[in-house]
Order: C-alpha cells, then sequence, then structure tokens
C-alpha cells in the first residue's frame, strides 16, 4: 500500500470511490469538498467540521446520485437502536415523556498537549462537541424533532480554550423533555441515554459502543401483558454499534446511488443541535429549531464570535 502527504496526488493517482477522513475536525471541509469534487464518497469522523456553514459547503460540493458525504454517528447502527426505534415511532411503548442523554467522561490534562485540542479554531467546542454529539445524535435519531433548547456551558478545571461541561434542557416536537450533560470531568465514566414513555422506560448504559445486553426495558406497573412486555425484549440478532455496522449501510447506499443516512439534512441534525447549545449557553436564552440561518453568527462559528461568554460563568465563580 502507498503512502501519500498530499490528499490531491492521493486522490489524482488512487481514483478512490470512498475515502474515510480521520483528521482532526478543522481539516475536514476542505479534505471532504476536495474529495467530493474528485468523484468518491466520503465518509468523515466526527465532529462533521466546526461550523454549520462548513457542513454547508460540504453539501453543496455534492451531486444528485452521489458521490456524497455521510458522517460517523455509529451509536445509531446497533441493532438494539433500530429496535428501540421501531417501538418509539410505532407507539408499542406509549407516548415519550421525558429523556436523559449523557456522556459523562473524563479527560486528564495529558489528553490537551495534543495541539488542536481544547481549541475553538480547531476542534469546534468542547465535549458538547466533540463528546456528547454521539449520543446527542441517538437522542435526536430515537425521540426525532426537537424545538427548543436551553443550555449552559462551564470552564471548570481545564486550561483549555472551550467548556469542560455543558448542560441543556430539550423540548421535542412529540412535546416529550429531556436533560442533558456533557463533561470530560467526570472519574465514574459512562454514556446514558434514559427515556421514559407513558407505558415503559427504556435505558441504554455503556461507554464508548453497546450490544443488545447494554438495553434494559421497565413496563409501567399498569402494563400486564407478557405477550406485549416480551416484544420489548431486543431482538435475538446482535449487532453492535460500530463502524462496521455503519460503513455496511454506506456501501449498500453506494451501489445503488443513493443518499446514505448520517448525511445531508440526517447528518447535520446533530451539529445544528450542538450549535443551538452554544447559542443558548452564550446568549442565556433559549433558541428553537431552525433558527440559527446563515446571517447568525454562531452559524459560521460555534462560539459565535464571542467565545468568552461560553466560559465566562466559570471564570466568575473562580473569581
Amino acid at each position: 500500500m502507498r503512502g501519500y502527504t498530499d490528499l490531491h496526488t492521493m486522490l489524482a493517482a488512487e481514483r478512490p470511490e470512498l475515502v474515510s477522513i480521520c483528521t482532526p475536525p478543522a481539516l475536514h471541509v476542505d479534505q471532504a469538498v476536495a474529495v467530493l469534487r474528485s468523484g468518491a464518497w466520503v465518509w468523515c469522523e466526527k465532529p462533521p467540521c466546526l461550523s454549520l456553514a462548513g457542513y454547508d459547503e460540504i453539501v453543496d460540493a455534492e451531486s444528485e446520485g452521489g458521490p456524497y458525504a455521510s458522517f460517523v454517528f455509529q451509536q445509531r447502527f446497533g441493532s438494539a437502536a433500530q429496535h428501540a426505534r421501531q417501538l418509539l415511532a410505532s407507539k408499542e411503548l406509549g407516548t415519550p415523556l421525558t429523556a436523559h442523554c449523557q456522556t459523562t467522561w473524563y479527560r486528564d490534562s495529558d489528553y490537551f498537549t495534543v495541539p488542536w485540542r481544547g481549541k475553538w479554531e480547531t476542534e469546534g467546542g468542547g465535549p458538547t462537541m466533540g463528546h456528547g454529539i454521539h449520543q446527542m445524535d441517538l437522542m435526536l435519531h430515537l425521540l426525532g424533532p426537537w424545538t427548543e433548547v436551553r443550555a449552559m456551558t462551564g470552564r471548570l478545571v481545564h486550561d483549555v480554550q472551550t467548556e469542560d461541561v455543558s448542560t441543556a434542557l430539550v423540548r421535542f416536537a412529540s412535546g416529550a423533555m429531556a436533560t442533558v450533560v456533557n463533561s470530560v470531568l467526570s472519574p465514574d465514566e459512562v454514556s446514558r441515554i434514559r427515556l421514559d414513555c407513558s407505558d415503559a422506560t427504556v435505558e441504554l448504559t455503556h461507554l464508548y459502543g453497546y450490544g443488545n445486553e447494554d438495553w434494559v426495558y421497565t413496563p409501567a406497573p399498569h402494563v400486564k401483558d407478557p405477550v406485549r412486555i416480551e416484544r420489548w425484549r431486543t431482538p435475538a440478532e446482535s449487532e453492535p454499534s460500530s463502524h462496521t455496522a455503519m460503513l455496511r449501510h454506506l456501501l449498500a447506499a453506494m451501489s445503488v446511488g443513493e443518499r446514505p443516512v448520517c448525511s445531508g439534512a440526517d447528518g447535520r441534525a446533530a451539529l445544528e443541535f450542538v450549535a443551538a447549545m452554544y447559542k443558548s449557553a452564550a446568549t442565556d436564552r433559549p433558541v428553537h429549531s431552525g433558527e440559527i440561518g446563515s446571517e447568525d453568527p454562531f452559524y459560521a462559528l460555534m462560539h459565535g464570535g464571542a467565545p468568552e461568554r461560553l466560559v465566562a460563568l466559570a471564570e466568575e465563580v473562580e473569581a
């Protein structure tokens, strides 16, 4: 296998059909656009890029029928998540009421010695952008469109530019309400999604990936039908959340020239939610879905041009 130090040279020499982009996020837009213009499809690691403006630039470089750019949100692709989504969509669990989305991890100071980490211009944000985006994407995948978010961010421990913790309250179009916590300050690391519906609670607890056994369904006291409860059990097929499962879907879409999931508007959803969290935290007001248009400062920059607002509270507390 030949190695290259220049993307354009590689594209001209190898003429690939699919390129996997695993570089730091500040490079994603230019690289994805170059790959798409060469005629190859893109499979790009999260976060997709540093802003909604960058994401839309990538989409503008796509062509009808392909090539398309798909972004790695592999938490959607486990068999248990697909099963839960089907149950929710069919109202088998009743009406979604409340939810909790948690990405509480631990990163020490050595983690941030990598030059591009912890900086707005190269990472695009802290755990809201780089860590919690996986669980938040899964939450949106399960619960559907959100309508309003109210968020707080802070820099409580690490000597970085970005936040190291964020929280949010979310209202969904269905009427369900959720809490969100993202942290790189938590010694007891866990990733968790809990959905409370009128007939059952479904809870996923894991760290970086899950299997069927990590999902638990608890019937409400009034639900007595054992046949119905048995339908909730995760399927006999056990496909863990993985890049492999997502890649299989992407290759199938490529073979027929169809837009894959986690691309276009579908891939943009999590990034828009992240931008809305940052805008809410910076402006100290609720942000509604769809309000961040091309003239909004949070469209081009996740910090909206005023990064100090996203960590000011923590600094005031320290003072």
